[in-house]
């Protein structure tokens, strides 16, 4: 009797510690396969292109300062390349002069929020409307229907995706880093994009037209990636405007490839 006392405690011990290694492994597992199924559903924007052509993209982000922005402008008419440029309400609003000319010269115009705020602060409500009004600002100057967004500080998440989408915009990032507001100094800036290990077919190099040594590193850095085979065409006909997949690191796919 004692014996299978013994026996039925032993199994009984056995099965409760079976029952909490189950009940252990649902409670901590399964939150780490929701959030993997998570991460792996977000909402990617565009930060570089799946292309078969040699074209990489300039952007310039335009949130303070305008004295360099006509030299900048002088040196990419001097190449005869086109940019993006993505503006800031504010900007906007100092220096409409600015935006004309850089409309006037063929370059793309795009969204910069506007007052470049951490989006992923704020509401539905207040996203939409820190793209809506500058791009009201910018339709009013120049007749242009922004079509290409950059959040500000590169800060994104799914809700600001969809209604960036939804206000008809493309969600645009970069793959390559000029790093110019850091003022390292041009010669930086030109090694660091020439030489960046993301540069590929379909990059888009970041810049900034009111950093202190982007301009005198501009000609170089145009003159560097066409020795280097690539020709720097405007976001706009870089990227895929339909039927396009963006994989986990953002780099956009036509459907089909």
């Amino acid at each position: 009797m004692e014996k299978s006392l013994k026996t039925f405690f032993r199994t009984g011990c056995l099965v409760i510690t079976l029952l909490l290694c189950v009940f252990a492994v649902r409670q901590f597992m399964a939150p780490s396969v929701a959030s993997v199924f998570y991460q792996n559903s977000r909402k990617i924007p565009i930060y570089c292109v799946d292309t078969q052509k040699p074209q990489v993209a300039l952007s310039f982000d335009a949130a303070w300062g305008n004295e360099d922005t006509s030299t900048i402008l002088n040196i990419l008419a001097s190449h005869n390349v086109h940019a993006t440029f993505f503006m800031t309400g504010g900007w906007v609003e100092s220096y409409p002069e600015d935006v004309k000319a850089i409309a006037a010269a063929g370059h793309d115009l795009g969204n910069h929020s506007q007052n470049h705020k951490q989006m992923s602060d704020l509401s539905s409500s207040e996203c939409a409307d820190e793209i809506q009004q500058v791009h009201d600002q910018v339709k009013a100057l120049t007749g242009v229907d922004m079509t290409l967004f950059r959040p500000p500080y590169g800060d994104y998440n799914d809700q600001l995706v969809d209604i960036a989408n939804g206000l008809g915009y493309h969600v645009i990032q970069w793959n390559v880093d000029s790093l110019d507001w850091k003022d390292y100094g041009a010669q930086d800036i030109i090694s660091r994009v020439l030489n960046h290990e993301n540069l590929c077919n379909g990059s888009i190099i970041l810049m900034h037209n009111g950093a202190k040594y982007t301009k005198d590193a501009l000609d170089a850095v145009i003159t560097g990636l066409q020795e280097k085979g690539y020709e720097i065409v405007p976001i706009s006909q870089l990227i895929y405007t339909q039927n396009y997949t963006t994989d986990h690191t953002g780099k956009q796919i036509l459907s089909g490839n």
